[in-house]
């Protein structure tokens, strides 16, 4: 059961942190390996960012993604660089507040952005509802292992504000409907 799971999105959205949540999931509390990359530098503040995680339930010999099942898209320009290739067979979860264009592969449309604004009162956690939602589309990793692996990796105080984006990023998963 390999995944490898591509997050795009502009500096400042948290999409290394989503990574690094979903490859701790995967590794403390599913019991899987996992690897993280993550590409950044002029990109950390405004441009296109991107990481990856590699999600296995063998070890895994080479650490980057060379061929994404899943991807999750949180800006126009994150799509444009690293998910307008997407292959027929991937999927896709896109923030469809700030992604316009539609990929040729499966896909759901996810409004995390304006979610996490008008709904939660922090565009902050739009990542974390974006993680929500991958994992109840995807089934990649358990929702406790994800659930605990926020908990594990959010700043203290603020646990409570991510486990609603979290469970919030569920609801809309489930309300949507994959294209």
């Amino acid at each position: 059961m390999r995944h490898e799971v591509r997050f795009s999105g502009f500096g400042g959205q948290g999409i290394i942190l989503s990574a690094v949540i979903l490859g701790r999931a995967a590794v403390m509390y599913d019991g899987n390996y996992a690897v993280q990359t993550q590409v950044y530098g002029p990109e950390a503040r405004g441009g296109a960012s991107m990481s990856a995680v590699i999600i296995d339930d063998e070890p895994i010999l080479y650490p980057k993604v060379t061929d994404p099942d899943i991807f999750v898209i949180m800006s126009q320009e994150g799509y444009e660089k690293y998910g307008v290739h997407a292959k027929e067979n991937a999927m896709m979860v896109l923030d469809s507040s700030l992604v316009h264009s539609r990929p040729a592969c499966r896909y759901i449309e996810i409004p995390a952005t304006r979610e996490a604004k008008q709904t939660l009162g922090r565009d902050i956690v739009a990542n974390i509802i974006m993680l929500g939602a991958l994992v109840k589309v995807t089934r990649v990793v358990r929702e406790e292992a994800i659930e605990k692996a926020i908990l594990d990796s959010v700043p203290k105080g603020t646990e409570s504000l991510n486990l609603k984006a979290m469970k919030l990023g569920f609801e809309l998963a489930e309300k949507g409907k994959i294209q």
